[in-house]
């Protein structure tokens, strides 16, 4: 009898399954989108401008509220991962914790959005951080199970960095809808009350797109009747020491730390060293169309490339193209910025599509050694380095600028100073280390349909 789910050509290279249509993308998508929004969200708006600024705590704690949120969380994505892993429930191992963890995480994301009538930092800083504690860890129920459905639903190469791109679109809108945050909150309202409805509406819309998301998607049954012969710390260990792993883990790390320092500082730069606040959202959105759009063009090119070339050639581009912010000067004309914007934008778009679309075949070549499907702890490791690898170096970067003199109000010189070459120099600085990671990288194309040629004969 033959899997409906591994649909093949002529030998024995997958293709995509025949349920994977566009329109079942278009909807698995949308979990990236809610997720995404969240994460740029509370990245751009709230820890660097709506706890500061409008709420009015210190940098410094504003900055710790979200590193100690993100480790505390962090931690559980591999235990989250591993959970998944070992349910056997009769509607799956993923798919029921989209049911679970789809109000919690709208409800919480509502609550971190009140401006309490609290005068102690101390009482601020409490609040603002359980609340994100407890967002954080409903966003890792739902993240890890579904980004470990990807390897399951799409089995071949090519097909997933097919359903990784529609993923990755998903991905973008959500930075638009975090850029729309501010906009939104001022058009409800003046100030926090503004913030506090915006909260709501966004809430809303973070929660309804999961229960579209479980109806679509779908488990292999051959996976989740494997037995699990491995204890939760061997499989620990095995993840820890899987080199192809490993050098995707570093790849992933610094990209990452690279689009959430960019992410943090970028509407700091425009208010602080540019001195026009106003072009962040115009900029951003010129930026992300130019993403949105270049991704057709980089799946296109990734079919007749390796998936690790693919990424150096994107974050060479995107490399580069930081040296503008760095020259960038506050009486240069608006237009030129906006001009360099979208060929900044061509090699960002590249550096997070790609390495969600090599760990499905990381997972490949762990189940061909070692003959378990760990695609949750293979996920749960990403979203870790995801969340505390770009928390840290915000955090780092928000603490430098406390130490500085930050303020809600005037800046001294060597906090704009600071605001400009963190963001231009310092993502540039770990793209080249991303780029390092990614020289020689092993699982190719071929090796990749050698591996699924023998797990094909191990299970005939």
């Amino acid at each position: 009898m033959t899997d409906p789910s591994t649909h093949r050509t002529s030998g024995t290279a997958p293709i995509e399954d025949p349920r994977l249509t566009p329109a079942r993308k278009s909807v698995y998508a949308l979990g990236d989108f809610t997720v995404n929004t969240v994460l740029s969200s509370l990245s751009i708006v709230y820890v660097t401008y709506f706890l500061t600024l409008v709420v009015g705590l210190r940098p410094e704690l504003a900055g710790a509220v979200q590193l100690i949120a993100r480790t505390v969380d962090a931690f559980t994505d591999p235990a989250m991962g591993r959970i998944s892993d070992l349910c056997h429930w009769k509607l799956g191992r993923r798919r029921p914790f989209f049911l679970i963890g789809a109000l919690p995480f709208g409800l919480f994301f509502a609550l971190l959005w009140v401006d309490l009538p609290l005068e102690s930092q101390g009482a601020m800083f409490a609040y603002y951080t359980v609340v994100y504690v407890l967002l954080s860890i409903s966003m890792t129920v739902l993240s890890v199970p579904y980004l470990a459905l990807q390897p399951e639903m799409a089995i071949g190469y090519d097909a997933r960095t097919s359903l990784n791109t529609y993923r990755n679109a998903g991905s973008v809108l959500g930075v638009f809808a975090a850029v729309a945050f501010r906009p939104v909150a001022n058009a409800l309202g003046d100030g926090a009350a503004g913030f506090a409805l915006a909260g709501i509406v966004f809430g809303i819309v973070m929660t309804l797109p999961w229960f579209a998301i479980f109806s679509v998607t779908w488990e292999r049954p051959d996976f989740q009747s494997r037995p699990t012969a491995l204890s939760f710390r061997e499989g620990i260990r095995l993840v820890a020491g899987h080199d192809s792993f490993r050098r995707l883990t570093g790849l992933y790390l610094c990209g990452r730390v690279s689009m959430d320092l960019t992410g943090a500082m970028m509407i700091l730069y425009f208010t602080h060293w540019i001195g026009r606040s106003g072009d962040f959202e115009p900029m951003m959105f010129i930026f992300l169309s130019t993403v949105l759009l270049s991704l057709p063009i980089w799946l296109r090119v990734a079919r007749r490339l390796e998936k690790s070339t693919v990424f150096t050639i994107g974050a060479v581009w995107w490399m580069v193209g930081q040296f503008v912010l760095l020259a960038a000067q506050p009486e240069w004309p608006r237009w030129i910025i906006l001009v360099f914007a979208p060929l900044i934008a061509v090699g960002y778009a590249v550096v997070d599509l790609m390495p969600w679309s090599m760990l499905g075949e990381v997972v490949d070549e762990d189940d061909l050694a070692n003959g378990e499907r760990r695609e949750g702890v293979y996920n749960g490791f990403f979203m870790f380095v995801r969340k505390l690898a770009g928390t840290a170096a915000v955090a780092l970067a928000l603490g430098l600028l406390g130490a500085l003199g930050f303020s809600k109000d005037a800046q001294p010189e060597s906090a704009v100073t600071a605001i400009r070459w963190l963001a231009s120099v310092g993502p540039a600085v770990f793209l080249a280390l991303s780029i390092w990671f990614a020289r020689g990288y092993p699982l190719t194309r071929r090796a990749h349909e050698e591996i699924l040629d023998g797990l094909s004969r191990r299970a005939r």
